[in-house]
């Protein structure tokens, strides 16, 4: 048990470090009354948002906790418990700091870039920090507790569930504020982004924080979570393929977890801006660092600590090492689809000047072409960490990539943030020099947050594969016949359900921000001397508008993902609900790579006509790229971020249910 001691005491003190981070935040200044006025306007629309989803998802969650206990057992019912409280923690600490930093960068910002830089990416640190410290303790407390990994199987499924109705949820909110406030303000009146005149305003820089902060926390949380029980649950495979005792296999991946996030921490000292001044290059040494003390301190724990025998330490560490790889590739394959000085966005730009259609089209095949490389990097990250060390070395790679979580999600969750400052500054009317370099930090953070989401997108596909194994393990599948008409119907259901799940989310989008959008014209036209800055507009009713849809549309798609694979388990048996895992795990990563790097793309283009280019703001090529960047917002920051979730929610709820289910199949198909 040292190693269940060892992650429980580094979750502690990765929680201490993020305390520490709290404490130097909140001692920053907050700006003058009136940037605190607009920041408390944002924290409460924040704060009645999370808190009416969370009394939704509280009674979601009891009935669903009643349901294990009565089927599946006691300790897995507490369990679930747990890990829906731990990812809705996550969501709710990176969200009241995010609330909390914004104003503080935006004063910050007064002062030069640096400082700046510094209070945002340590807001960003306590989500990562937060998310990993939480995970560690669950994981390793529950083990201790109940002595058995069943248990752990309950608590990442409550932890993907959470991150379904996070994702969703917060998904639908922010971009349904984000579209409505743009399509008006931006197209119809062109007025700049983060007009005070804009009723939508506060609603839109609310939607920054629960959508990419609190959302992008709980499936972040979740993915670190059930990837590391996944190679745990594999352990017993490590020891049967190198003939090992079985406890050492099973804790070997809880150990990395700990190192890695202990890198994070270290890593998170190196990201400071050089005289260059250049952002992203901050937080590449950051990850740098991080990546680098991960894989020396992996190598000592390996070789001399961790009980396997010396035959097998350098396929394993081989396999650690592919994890940590793939991490750093995704950011840079990601990066060059979505940042502003690369072709991909350049030629979108380029193709805006004849209008909106040819924008959208550029912007789709960028789209589809950005899948090529993450694919490949995943089969060769699969087939090499699988030639090295079984399924139990993909495994292992997997956790070794998401224990690198915090120091990812702190360079996420610094896009929120940053943004929240840049409207702040706008609003309040700050000096033009503190609004371009909140804008500077923002248009990184645009590119930080569709990285992230290609880790996140990555994660879930080698998670969901570690998974996929753990399930074939409990239910016997040693091989799936692709010939039987059971796993064909699996298979095509699976494929189907990214793009059914994608849809519906869309088309809440849609419907949300018309309601928003006819709100926003009733107030321009009903409320007199508005458009000339005389009057205030009425924030809290879009505010209001966002929150009540969001809710509203979050349960269908939610009850979608957890019934489907119950439903054809039992209805058309084992091959079936294989062939149901397999097709929503290759669509999904495919469809969920596609729609966050073409939105990021759309978004960037946009931002980098506003430096000037092809006519600069006012243009036609900048009412083009607004088109481009209103389609994109909902694939990049809810439909595709979704279908993370959606694919871990399949694959743990079948290994939950998996052989009860099974027991009971009526298999149709024979």
């Amino acid at each position: 048990m040292e190693i269940v001691l060892f992650a429980f005491l580094a979750g502690v003190i990765t929680l201490l470090y993020a305390g520490w981070l709290v404490y130097k935040i909140l001692n920053a200044s907050k700006g003058n009354e009136k940037m605190q006025n607009i920041a408390a306007a944002i924290q409460e629309g924040a704060n009645a948002f999370l808190s009416r989803q969370y009394k939704y998802l509280a009674v979601i969650a009891l009935i669903v906790a009643v349901l294990i206990y009565f089927f599946i057992g006691f300790n897995t019912s507490i369990a679930f418990l747990v890990g829906v409280i731990s990812s809705a923690l996550a969501g709710y600490i990176g969200m009241q700091v995010s609330v909390r930093t914004n104003l503080r960068v935006a004063e910050a910002a007064k002062t030069g870039l640096a400082k700046a830089l510094s209070l945002s990416f340590s807001g960003g640190a306590v989500t990562g920090m937060a998310l990993a410290g939480l995970g560690l303790i669950g994981i390793s407390t529950l083990y201790y507790l109940f002595g058995s990994l069943l248990p752990l199987i309950g608590y990442g499924f409550g932890a993907s569930l959470i991150s379904l109705f996070a994702r969703v949820g917060g998904g639908i909110y922010t971009k349904a504020a984000d579209v409505g406030a743009d399509l008006v303000g931006k197209v119809e009146k062109g007025i700049p982004e983060d007009d005070p005149r804009n009723p939508a305003v506060i609603a839109d820089n609310v939607g920054d924080n629960v959508g990419d902060c609190a959302g992008m926390a709980a499936d972040v949380f979740e993915s670190f979570v059930v990837t590391v029980i996944a190679a745990m649950l594999l352990g017993a495979t490590g020891a049967a393929l190198f003939g090992s005792d079985k406890s050492t296999f099973i804790n070997l991946p809880l150990a990395i977890a700990a190192l890695g996030v202990l890198s994070s921490i270290a890593g998170s000292f190196a990201v400071r801006v050089g005289k260059d001044k250049n952002i992203m290059r901050a937080f590449y040494k950051g990850i740098g660092l991080t990546a680098f003390v991960m894989i020396v301190l992996s190598y000592l724990y390996l070789f001399n600590y961790s009980g396997i025998d010396a035959s097998v330490q350098n396929n394993l560490f081989v396999s650690i090492i592919i994890g940590v790889l793939v991490t750093a590739l995704i950011f840079w394959i990601t990066e060059y689809y979505t940042a502003k000085e690369y072709a991909p966005v350049k030629e979108i730009a380029r193709q805006s000047q004849t209008g909106a259609g040819t924008n959208l089209i550029s912007g789709l095949a960028i789209g589809m072409q950005s899948t090529l490389f993450p694919v490949l990097l995943i089969v060769v990250a699969l087939a090499s960490s699988y030639y090295v060390g079984g399924i139990y070395g993909t495994a292992l790679a997997a956790a070794a990539m998401l224990s690198l979580s915090a120091i990812v999600i702190a360079i996420d969750a610094y896009g929120p943030i940053t943004d929240n400052a840049g409207g702040i500054a706008e609003m309040s009317g700050l000096p033009n020099s503190v609004r371009k370099i909140t804008d500077e930090l923002d248009a990184v953070g645009n590119t930080t947050k569709a990285t992230t989401k290609g880790f996140a997108i990555a994660g879930a596909a080698l998670g969901a594969l570690a998974l996929f194994a753990a399930f074939a393990e409990e239910v016997h599948i040693e091989s799936v016949n692709l010939l039987a008409p059971a796993t064909t119907i699996g298979l095509f259901i699976g494929a189907l359900l990214p793009f059914l799940f994608s849809s519906m989310l869309m088309k809440a989008v849609g419907r949300a921000a018309d309601e928003i959008v006819r709100e926003v014209r009733r107030q321009f036209k009903e409320i007199k001397g508005l458009m000339q800055g005389k009057a205030k507009p009425n924030y809290a009713k879009c505010v209001d508008i966002s929150t009540k849809t969001a809710l509203r549309e979050l349960v269908i798609p939610g009850v979608i993902a957890v019934a489907t694979p119950l439903l054809v388990g039992y209805l058309f048996g084992a091959q079936a609900l294989a062939g149901l895992l397999a097709g929503t795990i290759a669509s999904g990563l495919l469809l969920a790579l596609f729609m966050t790097t073409a939105g990021a793309a759309w978004d960037n283009a946009k931002k980098l006509i506003e430096t000037g280019l092809y006519g600069g703001k006012g243009s036609d090529a900048h009412k083009a790229a607004i088109v481009g960047d209103t389609v994109g917002d909902p694939l990049k920051d809810t439909a595709g971020p979704a279908l993370n979730a959606l694919i871990k929610v399949i694959n743990t709820v079948s290994l939950v249910f998996g052989s009860m289910i099974l027991a009971n199949s009526l298999n149709l198909i024979g």
